[in-house]
């Protein structure tokens, strides 16, 4: 408009009812291109994760960039948590882990559950080494979340170093995003998986 019928910026702003300071905005979003590139790429991987836990894993990576950042390219992406239909497979019987030869090697991670006489819960954090048989930490409270679970576990490494592999139950504990974000230098030699029943259930 102004080019066509050579007007002013003041006028076309008052013509079309626009505020100048609207008309001269530029944005000042930095580019989202090569951040997008990489959420699409661990979203990809990571079918099952939600843009929480992709937002855990960009942090660890080195990336300096909030949630909300991180949810609002999710969306744009349209980038959803991926259901996997289920498979009816055949039975077979599971093969026991192998037993640890060594100290240090093998830890199990488990709860213990317990009353008082006032009749409330009581929970235990067991971590046992599964060579020795040595209780390494009991952590004992009313509840104990992922971020407690995380802090005893780290507590332990620094007195003894990380094991080569961590059993676990299938408690939600240990698959929180606090667990998960556990240690980066750790994460590069210890292996956490489930077991079904971890060996720290024998302390009970």
């Amino acid at each position: 408009m102004r080019e066509q019928y050579h007007l002013s910026r003041h006028r076309v702003c008052g013509l079309v009812q626009l505020q100048r300071s609207s008309y001269c905005y530029r944005s000042r979003r930095a580019d989202d291109t090569a951040l997008r590139l990489r959420l699409k790429e661990l979203a990809a991987v990571r079918v099952r994760f939600g843009y929480r836990r992709l937002h855990v894993m960009l942090r660890r990576e080195g990336w300096r960039v909030n949630a909300k950042r991180v949810y609002r390219l999710y969306r744009e992406e349209n980038l959803t948590v991926r259901t996997k239909k289920r498979r009816k497979l055949v039975s077979v019987g599971r093969t026991p882990p192998g037993a640890a030869q060594r100290l240090n090697e093998q830890w199990s991670m488990d709860f213990v559950h317990d009353r008082t006489e006032d009749g409330r819960s009581l929970r235990v954090l067991t971590v046992v080494d599964n060579f020795s048989r040595e209780c390494l930490a009991l952590e004992v409270d009313r509840s104990l979340s992922g971020e407690r679970v995380a802090a005893t576990l780290e507590e332990v490494a620094r007195q003894r170093g990380y094991p080569q592999s961590i059993r676990v139950d299938n408690g939600t504990e240990f698959y929180s995003k606090a667990l998960d974000a556990v240690g980066v230098s750790a994460r590069r030699a210890v292996g956490i998986h489930s077991a079904g029943q971890a060996d720290g259930e024998r302390l009970h």
